[in-house]
């Protein structure tokens, strides 16, 4: 067997390349949409009272342990920011969780529950983007994994290179109105939201870096199929004038 040609292995070091950019978006947005980091921070809320023996930080206590059987009057230690404890939370497309107060674990509720009535729509149609960006991710990598293992025919190869290039494009397109419609959503939730629930403090996740990542490797994988088909095509067109002046001089045809 003959080795492959420099313009054949390039070709197939091209789509090896892009088949990895895209399978990598695919493996990330997956691992994003179905997470709760894409928004971090804090919630600050008053501390509960002290029950018992409970003593530390997270709880108000009272200047008598028997508080509430005395007729004496009860002071509250704590005021002004003591009242309150900062509890950490995250949320996602789907859910949101928040640490509990002198619990072990967390509590979560639907995010989409959270979302204001009137953001609610533009929450459905962000969910539906990113299910179609990773079926369109899941497309091409399926089409590019077809391409690099087909090496009967140049030109169906090329039909394929032509297709997964279209699919990438378009889950890339979709990644990113999907991801910036999510962000209007969350920053409209933080101001409109339920009291028991707006943060006092919050900032992006991993994985709304990871959502962002991905939809880079996707549009990486886009340009590098796009830019193998054009090359392919230019190949083509170079070797035919070459055919072609030859065909001229072997049988002395005129030039026009």
């Amino acid at each position: 067997k003959m080795p492959p040609s420099i313009p054949e292995a390039d070709r197939r070091h091209r789509a090896s390349a892009a088949f990895s950019l895209s399978f990598l978006s695919l493996i990330f947005s997956i691992t994003a949409f179905s997470s709760s980091y894409w928004c971090e921070g804090t919630r600050k809320v008053a501390k509960p009272f002290c029950k018992g023996d409970s003593k530390g930080d997270l709880c108000i206590r009272f200047n008598s342990a028997e508080g509430n059987g005395s007729q004496a009057v009860q002071y509250i230690w704590e005021t002004g920011d003591d009242k309150f404890v900062e509890k950490k939370f995250h949320a996602g497309i789907w859910y949101s969780c928040e640490e509990m107060i002198n619990e072990e674990g967390e509590k979560c509720r639907s995010f989409i529950s959270l979302t204001p009535a009137s953001d609610r729509g533009v929450l459905w149609l962000s969910i539906v983007a990113e299910l179609l960006y990773v079926v369109l991710l899941l497309t091409g990598n399926i089409l590019m994994s077809v391409e690099i293992c087909y090496y009967s025919s140049v030109i169906d190869g090329l039909k394929i290179n032509a297709f997964s290039a279209v699919v990438t494009v378009l889950a890339g397109l979709l990644g990113m109105v999907a991801h910036m419609m999510y962000t209007t959503v969350f920053q409209m939730t933080v101001n409109l939201g339920p009291e028991d629930w707006r943060p006092h403090t919050w900032d992006y996740g991993w994985s709304y870096g990871l959502a962002w990542t991905s939809f880079a490797c996707c549009m990486a994988a886009a340009v590098t199929t796009i830019n193998k088909y054009t090359k392919t095509i230019l190949e083509f067109k170079h070797k035919r004038k070459k055919l072609e002046r030859s065909f001229r001089i072997q049988y002395k045809f005129p030039e026009h």
